[in-house]
């Protein structure tokens, strides 16, 4: 059996499980070994052991989270770029501020692919990167408003945000709890 060290490290691996590459290889890569060992982790288990514990945990945890709390950490978690997308327009009009729907969506968008310092849209791995000029709080309102007015606009949409990550983080930890995965209850 798989343990996971923590309820994140556990939530990331199993978001990132559906993007590692399956697909078929020709014979030679199959027969090829760099005459390393197969490293088993602290959990006993072969890389592919590990890789398929993983995808029995993302399919666990969707089923068993509620729909926003599935996005929540889709949203802020996965690298599988399509998925991430749709999620964040799932949270969007499930955030409830004062401001200007175009503010939220522009803020949970900004809180879910935050800015790549030093990045100017051109990176060699796949992942969504999003122009500096997004992130410029101007072009979230159209009327305008204050500087002080948007930023505790953002602050709260942000906050908001991140406690539906930790709910949603310890509603997952329950799953990991009662199918004994995580390494200090299975110790």
């Amino acid at each position: 059996m798989s343990y996971y060290r923590d309820t994140l490290s556990a939530v990331v691996r199993c978001l990132s499980a559906e993007t590692i590459d399956n697909t078929s290889k020709q014979a030679w890569q199959k027969l090829y070994d760099a005459g390393y060992p197969e490293a088993r982790g602290g959990s006993g288990l072969s890389p592919q052991e590990q890789r398929d514990m993983d995808c029995l945990l993302h399919a666990r945890l969707h089923r068993q989270l509620s729909a926003l709390d599935w996005a929540v950490l889709v949203a802020k978690y996965s690298t599988h770029k399509a998925r991430k997308v749709d999620a964040i327009g799932f949270v969007i009009p499930r955030i409830e501020s004062p401001a200007p729907r175009l503010f939220v969506s522009k803020a949970v968008t900004a809180w879910a692919i935050p800015e790549l310092r030093g990045v100017e849209g051109r990176r060699s791995t796949d992942m969504i990167v999003l122009p500096k000029a997004f992130y410029c709080m101007n072009a979230w309102d159209p009327d305008a408003r204050p500087e002080q007015t948007r930023r505790r606009w953002r602050g709260g949409i942000g906050k908001r945000c991140e406690e539906l990550v930790t709910q949603a983080l310890r509603r997952a930890e329950a799953v990991l709890t009662e199918e004994g995965l995580l390494a200090h209850i299975a110790a």
